[in-house]
């Protein structure tokens, strides 16, 4: 009979603004893509017919737009514990990644120009591990800031060298 505890999703779920912020990526990147469609069917097809892929394409974008965001957020979330950090992320398929402290190599705080914008930051741990590193993004600046340091002195507390 086995006795491990069953894998559970992580407690903590990313700043709601991480929403708005993924709405916006995701509306430039499908302008962006549906720009070049475009601009390939003004080339490739007879006029009369474009008017129609145009809505076409971007009621895809829209649609892309508003249902990504929040598939991801429901889905984003992250734990630390005083062994382990805990990840899930996707929208399409889900990836669940456990790294732990004495595994953790450097801890990094990042913030792109669109993730100051809506006070968010990320958190990249590196590890001792072949499938790279763990990111939790969507975070709070300050909490991001803070888990920076808590991360830091328990990877710090662990004996070894994180190989």
């Amino acid at each position: 009979m086995d006795t491990s505890p069953a894998l559970r999703d992580p407690r903590e779920r990313v700043s709601p603004r991480a929403r708005s912020l993924w709405h916006v990526t995701a509306s430039l990147e499908g302008l962006l893509i549906a720009g070049v469609l475009l601009v390939a069917l003004a080339v490739l097809t007879p006029v009369d017919v474009t008017w129609w892929l145009v809505l076409v394409v971007l009621a895809l974008v829209a649609a892309y737009a508003v249902l990504v965001p929040r598939w991801r957020y429901a889905v984003h979330r992250w734990e630390v514990t005083d062994t382990a950090v805990y990840t899930q992320v996707g929208w399409w398929s889900r990836e669940r990644r456990i790294a732990p402290m004495s595994r953790i190599q450097t801890v990094d705080h990042a913030e792109g120009p669109l993730e100051r914008a809506f006070g968010l930051a990320r958190v990249t741990i590196t590890t001792a591990s072949a499938a790279g590193a763990v990111e939790i993004a969507g975070l709070d600046r300050d909490r991001a800031r803070h888990l920076v340091e808590e991360l830091t002195v328990k990877a710090d507390a662990e004996p070894g060298d994180a190989t």
